[in-house]
């Protein structure tokens, strides 16, 4: 609670998170004469689990989007210490942080590895301690909920062009919003602690 806003301002945040093919608000509508609703033409098929999804790992910092990758394989310790190892730096470097930058990820197994413990130190990469079960406490959230709505209003028809326009899309987000999100952090670490732990309204 001690730290200021220039402090999180210099951590690279991070996570993971499944985009649905049919997700946030992609509610389809027909506009048919009366008694043709069983006409084939005015059907929607039904698609099992949102029409299939992806998973995505993205990176950011207030002074906007790092790399977003799509993760294709069910991720493990080595496949998440290769994505840090080919976006996390590189993310580092294009957004110009500040020396001493810290790093953010949630207490997930592969993060927590002693393998991945080892790869960080040995990058000499400082990471933020980090509460368990405490998805609020991280302002990606906020990103990727806004990413899901910028999909969605684009209607993407199957799995590749849902890939191809999160990429698009995540590049799009304006540095502000980063920077806005990174702002309010000191009000959320403080609604979380009033709320202990529970849904706060960010």
């Amino acid at each position: 609670m001690d730290d200021t806003a220039e402090d999180w301002e210099n951590v690279m945040w991070s996570d993971e998170t499944k985009v649905e093919l049919f997700g946030i608000n992609s509610t389809r509508r027909v506009w048919r004469k009366t008694n043709t609703e069983l006409h084939p033409k005015n059907t929607i098929p039904t698609v099992k689990h949102g029409g299939g999804n992806i998973m995505l790992w993205g990176c950011f910092s207030a002074k906007g989007t790092g790399r977003l990758i799509r993760v294709k394989d069910r991720m493990n310790g080595a496949m998440y210490r290769e994505i840090l190892s080919q976006n996390l730096l590189p993310s580092v470097r294009t957004l110009k942080m500040r020396r001493g930058w810290v790093f953010q990820h949630d207490n997930d197994p592969k993060h927590t590895a002693r393998a991945t413990k080892e790869w960080l130190r040995k990058k000499h990469l400082k990471v933020l301690e980090w509460p368990s079960q405490s998805p609020d406490l991280n302002p990606i959230e906020n990103l990727w909920r806004e990413l899901k709505v910028r999909v969605a209003r684009r209607q993407p028809q199957n799995i590749t062009a849902l890939e191809k326009i999160c990429m698009e899309e995540w590049a799009k987000i304006p540095a502000t919003v980063c920077a806005n999100l990174v702002k309010t952090y000191s009000k959320r670490l403080t609604s979380v602690i009033a709320n202990k732990g529970y849904v706060t309204k960010y």
